[in-house]
């Protein structure tokens, strides 16, 4: 079995690039289940069970971060996989944190990124396209040939090792080489690990310290002039 996970920031098109990937994976008589992890509200794995009929599932993280909540969930998630019978396990992600990446180390990592978001995104998201293989553009008749440059590039100065799909999802334009790299990906085999480094430690106001200022804190603190950047490695 194959799994491949989705990231990107809300509203980038996740969805609409899976449902097209779905589609032709079905074609091929390829047998997929979807899970779908989200910090409160999703109905997407609803979407997928209407319009597929296939095993779906979705998992709320709720006060745990919904990249650390993939990380929980995903060996239970392949059992459940395997035992409806799929050739490949896709898991979209909310992948809201900026910090974290959700991809499984030597398995497919897919992250989705909106050409109308701004030509600074691929500069703001970090790890979530640092570590990614593949990095889908979406909405692209929405922006100048210019634009679209730019973003490319931009992207390849974050994350030079990333393929680059360009695509308008919404009518399935650009969505056969992303279907053709996920029929090559590399098959399940334990143990599994997260693809780079977790940040370093978790700071006192995720365990519930609600005072302001850096200096009612211990742990990992940033000051005003303290600009590290974590990156991912």
């Amino acid at each position: 079995m194959k799994l491949v996970i989705c990231a990107g920031p809300p509203t980038c098109g996740k969805t609409t690039v899976l449902r097209q990937v779905t589609k032709r994976l079905l074609a091929k008589q390829i047998k997929v289940s979807f899970l779908k992890i989200d910090v409160q509200y999703a109905d997407e794995d609803e979407i997928f069970h209407k319009e597929f009929s296939i095993p779906t599932r979705k998992v709320y993280s709720g006060d745990l971060c919904p990249d650390h909540c993939t990380v929980m969930v995903l060996g239970d998630a392949l059992k459940w996989a395997e035992e409806s019978g799929a050739d490949l396990l896709m898991v979209e992600t909310a992948g809201l944190c900026l910090r974290c990446s959700p991809y499984v180390d030597g398995l497919l990592g897919i992250v989705v990124l909106e050409a109308t978001s701004g030509m600074n995104l691929p500069r703001k998201i970090g790890p979530m396209l640092s570590l990614a293989d593949v990095a889908v553009v979406t909405k692209i008749d929405l922006v100048s040939q210019a634009e679209r440059e730019v973003f490319r590039a931009r992207i390849q100065e974050a994350a030079p090792g990333t393929a680059i799909v360009e695509s308008n999802a919404l009518y399935g334009i650009g969505i056969e080489p992303l279907v053709r790299r996920i029929q090559r990906a590399a098959e399940v085999e334990p143990p599994l690990f997260l693809r780079g480094n977790p940040p370093i430690g978790t700071c006192t106001i995720c365990v519930g310290k609600k005072e302001i200022g850096w200096q009612s804190h211990f742990g990992v603190v940033r000051a005003l002039e303290n600009q590290t950047f974590y990156r991912g490695e």
